[in-house]
């Protein structure tokens, strides 16, 4: 119980266009343009993190530390335990606000679904799914993100994950044309990305097409669909008029805000979700 409060994640305040995080043991302070808010710890808490990114627009930043920080340690968080490197876009490699995303997916999951993960990054929802019995396939466009993923993986003993290096939008559309078929699909597009061949990702052209791609991946009898993203303007009701779109009928759809639980709660992003009764 004490390694896992050392390595555990927590929210520890929020405002003035920054977060203040605890991953286990490293405090760090990042940008967050819609904290418009005022702070509740004092200025020596933020003060006292051990580093802080600064953000150039939605391009790269840069980590400023003031304490020494790992290269790469370990934390939990959602009932998982992952791998953390902070990169110049400031992300560690954790997205706490999915955590809820991950309970639903242990619950609704049966032993030996099919589970296709895009836009997967380093894993949280396939190390979920997997737990639960699933047989995921995890895909990502960028091998070393996918190399993390397999990481965290074994460090959790679970070897049911096939990994795919591949732009999303293709391998979906090559999927369905031999004829694969899943019982559950989970995504997380970005707003803006890049395929290993310089294929373009933009989530206003071409989410339509990609969702329309997962429908013709669903079973016959599909277990659920799950669209998250962090994409500014695109509310959680819209993510659901788009996935009312592209699903069977016969399912459950509901959305909402994505949060990080805290002393004052974050939203972090949307999701819209549909499950089919068994």
């Amino acid at each position: 119980m004490e390694t896992e409060e050392r390595e555990a994640y927590a929210l520890l305040d929020s405002g003035e266009g920054e977060r203040l995080e605890r991953f286990g043991e490293v405090v760090l302070r990042r940008k967050l343009a819609l904290a418009l808010w005022r702070r509740s710890l004092p200025a020596a808490a933020w003060e006292a993190a051990h580093g802080r990114h600064e953000g150039s627009g939605e391009g790269e930043g840069r980590w400023h530390f003031r304490r020494p920080v790992p290269e790469q340690w370990w934390v939990r968080h959602g009932g998982l335990r992952l791998l953390l490197r902070p990169n110049p876009f400031g992300h560690l490699g954790l997205f706490p606000e999915q955590a809820d995303n991950w309970a639903w997916l242990r619950e609704r999951l049966r032993p030996g679904d099919r589970l296709l993960n895009l836009f997967a990054y380093t894993g949280g929802s396939s190390l979920a799914a997997a737990q639960a019995g699933a047989r995921v396939t995890h895909v990502d466009a960028v091998r070393g993100v996918v190399a993390w993923a397999a990481e965290n993986a074994r460090a959790a003993g679970i070897e049911t994950i096939r990994w795919i290096v591949d732009d999303a939008l293709k391998f979906a559309e090559r999927e369905a044309r031999r004829g694969r078929r899943y019982e559950a699909v989970v995504l997380d597009p970005p707003t803006f990305g890049r395929g290993p061949k310089g294929q373009v990702w933009k989530i206003e052209r071409h989410l339509p097409r990609l969702l329309a791609a997962c429908r013709a991946l669903l079973a016959e009898r599909p277990r659920l669909l799950l669209l998250s993203a962090h994409t500014p303007g695109l509310t959680p009701l819209g993510l659901a008029h788009c996935l009312a779109d592209a699903v069977p009928p016969g399912g459950e759809l509901a959305w909402g805000e994505m949060v990080v639980p805290g002393p004052r709660p974050l939203p972090s992003g949307a999701y819209a979700r549909v499950a089919w009764p068994p």
